[in-house]
């Protein structure tokens, strides 16, 4: 967006707030279409730390996340149980957790978008 949406920002600072994790929202970016819930940046980066911290290979990456956030203000929505919409298709199936530049948002919308498995 050339222009951050402020409304966007709000949405991501009341999630933030911690006193909800249960918005759904869908947006693009990028030309990929990711929906999903939001999480607060804290709650999405010590589960990204758990699931690194029990991989033989990755785990050294694990501390990387559990580091605190420094902005004053949401920068960026954190998403869980998300999925990248491709086609009739979520990806990947279970769920994944992205993290998404409130800046590079184009378009979005609340709630999450429905798609086929078949």
């Amino acid at each position: 967006m050339s222009k951050i949406d402020e409304l966007l920002v709000d949405v991501a600072r009341l999630v933030e707030s911690g006193r909800s994790n249960q918005m759904s929202l869908t947006v693009v970016t990028g030309g990929a279409v990711i929906t999903g819930r939001l999480a607060p940046e804290a709650v999405w980066r010590q589960r990204v730390s758990e699931v690194l911290a029990d991989s033989d290979h990755l785990a050294d990456f694990s501390a990387v996340f559990a580091a605190a956030s420094k902005a004053d203000s949401p920068t960026h929505l954190h998403f869980h149980l998300a999925r990248i919409l491709q086609g009739t298709v979520g990806i990947p199936e279970t769920g994944g957790m992205y993290r998404v530049s409130i800046a590079d948002v184009s378009a979005w919308t609340m709630g999450d978008v429905s798609y086929s498995e078949h």
